[in-house]
């Protein structure tokens, strides 16, 4: 296997998986040693989430109890991919979302994450917990979703793994659906390897001729300010699988 030149051994997936296998299901090994940078990163991903959709209960609005709203037909669905113990879930998507579907490669995470979230909480508004690497991913029969949301997980993946796996999402997004994307890119044109966690982080224009190739259009991106000096820069990139006009930021 190869990533634009960069050769990856046949057990790229296997050590990405093991060394997953060494880290605490808590928010400290979700983020690398970085936990104090979570309500930052929340901050950042409500702000850029909302210019698409609005919060199940918005601040300005009449608030509508959960359990109302899931008795609804048009319950929205967010599926969150590398989801670990579930931080964005509970943070973030299930301010959106009435039902989020996690995916993530490590048991231990998926377990962990009904305590994270709240057993209540967890056993009525998540759906499915699949634990499976992304490039194996298999998901349900007849689940849409309104949001597929990636985050700090699509470094595990080949170039082509990546293309498949974006294909895959849009054939089980909803109509007006869309695909977000938030995860490091390095400040040159070069891939950087890490051969501690088998994962490699793209350039900024990589993700963009990724995203071409698997047919999906590029509707807004936004990096993300205020992480601490000396870390990879972030960008969100949001996109459908129709033609609409960028909104670069």
């Amino acid at each position: 296997m190869f990533i634009n030149g960069s050769k990856v051994t046949d057990d790229f997936y296997d050590k990405g998986a093991n060394y997953w296998k060494t880290v605490d299901a808590t928010i400290d090994g979700m983020l690398g040693g970085f936990a104090h940078i979570s309500n930052i990163d929340i901050k950042g991903s409500k702000k850029f989430l909302s210019q698409f959709i609005e919060p199940l209960n918005p601040p300005d609005k009449k608030k509508v109890p959960i359990d109302h709203q899931l008795k609804s037909e048009n319950k929205r669905r967010a599926l969150d991919c590398g989801a670990g113990i579930g931080r964005v879930t509970k943070n973030l998507l299930l301010d959106f979302f009435h039902v989020v579907d996690l995916l993530d490669v490590n048991q231990s995470f998926l377990e962990e994450a009904r305590n994270h979230i709240g057993p209540d909480i967890y056993d009525k508004r998540i759906g499915q917990a699949y634990c499976s690497s992304l490039h194996e991913f298999k998901p349900n029969e007849g689940i849409e979703y309104d949001v597929i949301w990636c985050q700090w997980v699509t470094g595990h993946l080949t170039d082509t793994h990546f293309i498949d796996f974006l294909l895959k999402c849009r054939q089980i997004l909803k109509p007006d659906g869309l695909i977000i994307i938030k995860d490091n890119h390095t400040s040159s044109d070069e891939i950087d390897d890490d051969m501690n966690d088998s994962s490699v982080t793209r350039p900024h224009w990589l993700y963009k001729d990724i995203f071409t190739k698997a047919g999906l259009n590029l509707i807004s991106e936004k990096r993300q300010y205020q992480f601490p000096k000396g870390l990879y820069p972030v960008r969100m990139f949001a996109m459908k699988a129709e033609k609409i006009e960028l909104n670069q930021k």
